[in-house]
């Protein structure tokens, strides 16, 4: 089992894209959903997949456990996906010792850009590149959960300036 301790935050322009060390095409979908937990699978780039079981109610740390699982079988429950799949690409950024991940959304909510920073505690204080926009760790509506399996606003999804 391992923590997951992030913040979320809108991007408001490209001027990350220089610094990209690397890009995965993300296929994600729901398989259950319920306030507190999920269960989820993930492609990247039509090649490797895996299962994810979160457990939490707090924004800001759950409990996550992850396991590889065949390309085939993530290929199949995705056709059992609760709501819409995702499709984004993930960027990596590299700043003061902090990796962050830029989701660049396609599809259904192509203009939305979300950063987010994963923490080893509750206390690190990562620099907040200039890139940033408003933080969203605590609103839900930005989860990829709440993006795949509810009904969003057209100006809540493209709340983004690229």
């Amino acid at each position: 089992m391992a923590k997951e301790i992030e913040r979320k935050f809108l991007v408001i322009n490209d001027s990350w894209r220089d610094q990209a060390t690397s890009a995965t095409a993300m296929r994600q979908a729901y398989l259950s959903v319920n306030h507190d937990r999920s269960i989820r699978v993930r492609t990247s780039n039509d090649e490797t997949a895996k299962l994810t079981v979160k457990f939490g109610k707090t924004a800001l740390v759950r409990d996550e456990f992850e396991y590889d699982i065949p390309f085939e079988d993530a290929v199949e429950m995705i056709s059992f996906a609760v709501g819409s799949v995702i499709e984004k690409v993930r960027y990596t950024v590299e700043i003061g010792g902090f990796t962050w991940e830029i989701d660049v959304f396609e599809g259904a909510f192509q203009g939305l850009v979300i950063a987010e920073v994963e923490m080893r505690s509750e206390d690190d204080r990562p620099m907040l590149p200039h890139w940033l926009g408003r933080e969203v760790t605590g609103d839900r509506r930005y989860s990829n959960q709440a993006l795949a399996t509810e009904r969003l606003k057209p100006e809540v999804v493209h709340a983004v300036s690229n």
